[in-house]
C-alpha cells in the first residue's frame, strides 16, 4: 500500500485490446467463481440447518453427532452471515445441551458457544450472546462434578466475557466465578472439594488468566488481587509442569500490569488509608521476591530421569523470560507465519502472548482460518494479513488490470473536477 505500481517493459506490457481481453476473463472467471461458491455455500447450508434440527432430537448420540458437525464447520470457516440471525436460535440449543447432556455431549456444547461468540465478533449481539449465557455457564460450573466439563465450560466463560463484556463489573463477575473453581476455598462452599485433575487445572488456569488480560483498560485496585496471587505462587511448587507453566504465564500479567510492582508513593485506586497502602505495598514487595527467587529456580531446574523434556524447555524458557522482563522490561516477542512470509502475527507484550497462546488452543485446527479471515483476531493482534501475495499469475494481472482502470478512472474524475473549479474562477462576478 502506498506505492506506486510500475509496469515492466516485456510480457506485462499491454495495451488496450488486451485489457479488454483480460478484463472479460476477469468477468467470467468472477461468474465462474460466484458460481461454484454460491452451490457450496447453498450446500453448506443445508448441512448446518440440518445439524441444528438434531439439536432437538431427544437421542443423546444425535445431539453429540450435531454439536461435533457445527464446531467443525465453526473451527473451519467465519459463518458471519450464517449466524447473523440463528445466533440466539444456536445458543438457546447449545445451553441445553450443557443442561441436560452427557459429559461429552457438554463439552462440544460449550466449545460450540465460545465459537459462536468469536464468529459473532464484538458488538451488541456478543453482548446479548455474553448476558444470556453467563448465569448458565456459572450454574454449570457450581452444580457440576465433572473436571472435564468444568475445564470446557470455564474455557467458554472466558471467551464469550472476553469478547462480550462492555465493562469491568461483568468482567470481574465472570473472574470470580471461574476462580472459585480453580482456588475453592475462595469461595461460599465450605465442604470438602475434589481437587482438579493436573491438565484440567492448568487448562483453567490458562482460561482465568486469558480473560484477567483485558482488566489492564480498567484502574484496578491491587488489594483486590491479593488472594491470586498468592495462590498462583503455591502453584509454581505444583509437581505437574503443566501447571507451574499455567501459572507463571498469569503471574506475568500480574508484571506487566504493574501490580507486582507497588511502591507506597503510588496512588492505588480504591484505598485511602495511608496504613493501608503500606499495607498493599510491603505484601507486594514480599511476593515479587518470594515469586523471582522460585522463577529463578525454574529457569535452571535440571531434568531428571522420565520427565517430558518438552515441557522441561518450555518451564525454563517462560521463567528465563519473565525474570529478563522484571530486569530490563523487555517482553518476548512471538511472530507466527499466517498466509506466506510476508503476513506474520505478532505479539510483543505478555497480554497479547497469554490470549494468543489461550486462541491457539481453544481454535485448535480452525487457528490458522480465523487468523487469517476473522477480523475479530485481526482487531485483537493488530493484524492484517496480505492476501494478494498468493494470487496466481493470471489473478495477479487481472488484480493490477483493475486497480490501474481505477487509479485511471480517479485521475479523470480528479482532472474534470479542477477543469471546472478553474472555469468558476473566470466567470464574471455577479455585482
Amino acid at each position: 500500500m502506498g506505492k506506486s505500481h510500475r509496469r515492466k517493459a516485456g510480457g506485462d506490457q499491454f495495451d488496450s485490446s488486451d485489457a479488454d481481453s483480460v478484463s472479460s476473463v476477469s468477468t467470467g472467471l468472477s461468474e465462474l467463481t460466484l458460481g461454484n461458491e454460491t452451490e457450496y455455500v447453498n450446500s453448506q447450508e443445508f448441512e448446518l440447518e440440518k445439524y441444528i434440527d438434531a439439536l432437538y432430537e431427544k437421542r443423546g448420540s444425535t445431539r453429540e453427532k450435531a454439536l461435533s458437525g457445527l464446531v467443525d464447520a465453526f473451527e473451519g470457516h467465519v459463518l458471519h452471515i450464517f449466524v447473523e440471525n440463528k445466533y440466539i436460535t444456536l445458543l438457546s440449543q447449545y445451553i441445553n445441551s450443557i443442561k441436560r447432556g452427557s459429559t461429552k455431549e457438554a463439552c462440544l456444547a460449550s466449545r460450540a458457544i465460545g465459537l459462536l461468540a468469536i464468529t459473532i465478533g464484538a458488538g451488541n449481539n456478543a453482548h446479548e450472546l455474553m448476558e444470556e449465557s453467563v448465569s448458565q455457564l456459572s450454574q454449570a460450573l457450581i452444580t457440576g462434578s465433572d473436571a472435564v466439563k468444568k475445564s470446557s465450560v470455564l474455557d467458554c466463560l472466558a471467551v464469550v466475557t472476553f469478547i462480550g463484556a462492555n465493562d469491568l463489573s461483568e468482567t470481574e463477575l465472570s473472574l470470580k466465578t471461574m476462580w472459585q473453581v480453580i482456588y475453592p476455598k475462595s469461595g461460599p462452599n465450605v465442604a470438602p472439594v475434589k481437587k482438579l485433575p493436573p491438565a484440567v487445572l492448568a487448562a483453567a488456569v490458562s482460561a482465568w488468566s486469558f480473560l484477567f488480560t483485558t482488566i489492564g483498560s480498567w484502574r484496578i485496585n491491587p488489594d483486590k488481587w491479593k488472594e491470586p496471587i498468592m495462590f498462583l505462587s503455591t502453584l509454581l511448587e505444583d509437581n505437574d509442569r503443566s501447571v507451574r507453566i499455567a501459572a507463571g504465564e498469569a503471574i506475568a500479567i500480574f508484571f506487566e500490569l504493574g501490580i507486582l510492582d507497588q511502591n507506597d508513593h503510588v496512588e492505588i485506586d480504591g484505598v485511602d488509608h495511608e496504613d493501608s497502602k503500606r499495607g498493599v505495598f510491603g505484601y507486594m514487595q514480599s511476593m515479587k521476591a518470594k515469586i523471582l527467587y522460585k522463577a529463578n529456580e525454574l529457569s535452571v531446574e535440571a531434568g531428571g530421569k522420565g520427565t517430558d523434556k518438552k515441557n522441561l524447555n518450555d518451564q525454563r524458557d517462560l521463567f528465563q523470560k519473565i525474570l529478563d522482563y522484571v530486569q530490563t522490561g523487555e517482553c518476548p516477542e512471538i511472530s507466527l507465519k499466517i498466509l506466506n512470509k510476508h503476513s506474520f502475527l505478532r505479539a510483543s507484550t505478555w497480554t497479547q502472548i497469554i490470549q494468543l497462546n489461550f486462541l491457539k488452543r481453544f481454535l485448535g485446527k480452525g487457528f490458522l482460518k480465523h487468523a487469517q479471515d476473522n477480523e475479530l483476531l485481526h482487531d485483537i493482534f493488530d493484524f492484517a494479513p496480505d492476501k494478494s501475495r498468493n494470487l496466481s499469475r493470471i489473478e495477479k494481472k487481472i488484480s493490477r488490470s483493475e486497480g490501474e482502470k481505477g487509479r485511471t478512472q480517479k485521475m479523470n474524475k480528479d482532472r474534470k473536477l479542477a477543469r471546472e473549479r478553474k472555469q468558476c474562477q473566470f466567470l464574471p462576478q455577479e455585482e
